[in-house]
């Protein structure tokens, strides 16, 4: 039995004769199909234990994942911003095809564009070959477009729960903010969402599943109860390196396009003492969107689904936590655009990493590889199959950023170039400035390796979309307000 087979022929029967073989067709399917559990977590960067990107993490639920798949070291997202990031994840399609460059409601996606509206979303893929969907969280930008799973367990406005007055960052421009609070677990929207997971893992299905996780932390604010603090005492913490001229050497749109002015700046942070509490609240919310993964990873395990299900998890972009006096995603460096990735193949039990560098838009093509499905010809990302088999299989692709028309990064095993719509250049060679403080796109020795970055450059750069908007810096108003007057 061939599910292609068994969706195309299908066509063709007398409804009597599908009825006949309905449950032995839905039986086949169950059997011979994984499912797919993916969990997404919104603004974790690379500070978890299996990419060790800080001395102070404690991931004890994502490491027990890490050592049952495939770790990626070097996956970055399509766009360093939730809305375009996960608007290209769910269709397959880059943003500088789609026009998405900014935020966008979920049900708009499909509006952007010709291209855009040709898309076919991935939980909608797996529906349409048989699969039950279903999901909880936040899952595309806001919440899931509509109709675009069987089930939706739903999520609570913002990012909450809030206290009644902010503890110590006041713009109200920004949610970022950050200190204990609330008293308990229960009181948060993660625990309910995992809790949700967990209920969903003991129900019988009559197909294969692909089910979906959208958890909020580490997002801000970094409100989380006490005990996720106390994980991380004040005095342990350790700050991430930070050169205060490190912006002198980039062109002057770099600057403008990574203009935040509601955030804090790390100079901001040293002279009010804040900045180790800032990262403690941060290293205190990924412990807790970690216990919640441990409880969704728990009732898998103890499910009758343990062994024929595929796992991933990811995050939709990265995060800076003073690197380049920076506290937000919102850039085309590496801390913005790293992030985890890992996936554990059904009956998968053994750990391996790839430090190839990937894309998130890989992930579509991906899955239905895994699952057996068919390709869909419009996905731009590519199939990481060939990884999952041998991490270090020859690999020459590259990993590509998008933030904005025409503002592109390019990220390699080695170097990490961005290019800006006015043609300005960066250039970090990442075996000699791991923390990408000296731009040498201007060296002589470095221009063959540069023209060898330009051919991954995306080769359609499609117009802002008219409902996609950002708002966040004047670079980013006005971009938001051409595509609004030329709708």
């Amino acid at each position: 039995m061939n599910r292609r087979n068994f969706l195309i022929g299908g066509a063709g029967l007398t409804t009597a004769a599908i009825a006949t073989y309905h449950f032995d067709l839905l039986a086949q399917l169950k059997k011979e199909y994984p499912n797919v559990l993916m969990l997404i977590v919104d603004d974790l960067n690379d500070w978890i234990g299996p990419l060790g990107g800080h001395a102070n993490t404690k991931t004890p639920n994502i490491d027990r994942l890490a050592n049952m798949g495939t770790v990626f070291t070097n996956a970055h997202a399509p766009a360093p911003l939730c809305g375009p990031s996960r608007a290209s994840i769910m269709t397959g399609m880059a943003p500088s095809t789609t026009g998405i460059y900014g935020h966008v409601e979920d049900n708009d996606i499909k509006s952007a564009n010709v291209k855009a509206s040709q898309s076919i979303f991935l939980s909608e893929y797996f529906s349409q070959h048989g699969y039950y969907t279903a999901a909880v969280g936040k899952v595309f930008h806001k919440r899931v477009a509509d109709a675009s799973f069987d089930k939706y367990g739903g999520r609570q406005k913002g990012f909450g729960p809030y206290p009644e007055e902010r503890m110590k960052w006041h713009d109200p421009r920004t949610n970022t903010d950050w200190g204990a609070f609330p008293d308990t677990d229960e009181q948060m929207p993660d625990f309910e969402s995992a809790q949700w997971l967990a209920n969903q893992l003991e129900e019988d299905y009559d197909k294969p599943f692909f089910m979906v996780g959208g958890f909020l932390r580490p997002h801000v604010p970094w409100h989380v109860p006490q005990k996720w603090f106390d994980m991380h005492p004040i005095e342990d913490i350790e700050l991430p390196p930070y050169f205060k001229d490190d912006l002198n050497d980039v062109p002057e749109i770099a600057k403008a396009v990574t203009e935040l002015p509601m955030m804090p700046t790390t100079e901001w942070a040293i002279e009010n003492d804040e900045w180790k509490n800032m990262v403690q609240a941060y290293l205190a919310s990924i412990s807790f969107v970690d216990s919640c993964i441990g409880t969704v990873l728990g009732a898998l395990e103890n499910s009758k689904y343990a062994e024929n299900t595929a796992v991933v998890l990811w995050g939709d972009h990265g995060y800076q936590l003073g690197e380049k006096s920076k506290f937000a995603k919102m850039a085309l460096w590496e801390r913005a655009t790293r992030t985890p990735l890992i996936i554990k193949p059904p009956k998968s039990s053994a750990k391996q990493v790839s430090n190839r560098p990937v894309s998130l838009l890989d992930l579509y093509p991906t899955l239905i590889k895994i699952c057996g499905l068919p390709d869909n010809p419009l996905n731009e990302g590519q199939d990481l199959s060939p990884l999952l088999n041998k991490p270090d299989a020859q690999w020459e692709h590259a990993a590509v950023t998008t933030y904005g028309p025409n503002n592109h990064a390019v990220k390699t095993d080695r170097y990490r170039y961005i290019r800006y719509e006015d043609g300005s250049e960066e250039l970090y060679d990442h075996d000699n400035d791991e923390n990408e403080w000296n731009n040498v796109a201007a060296l002589d020795e470095y221009q063959a390796i540069k023209e060898r970055l330009i051919g991954f450059l995306p080769k359609e750069n499609a117009k802002w979309s008219a409902v996609s908007d950002y708002t966040g810096n004047p670079y980013f108003s006005e971009l938001t307000k051409k595509a609004l007057i030329g709708k």
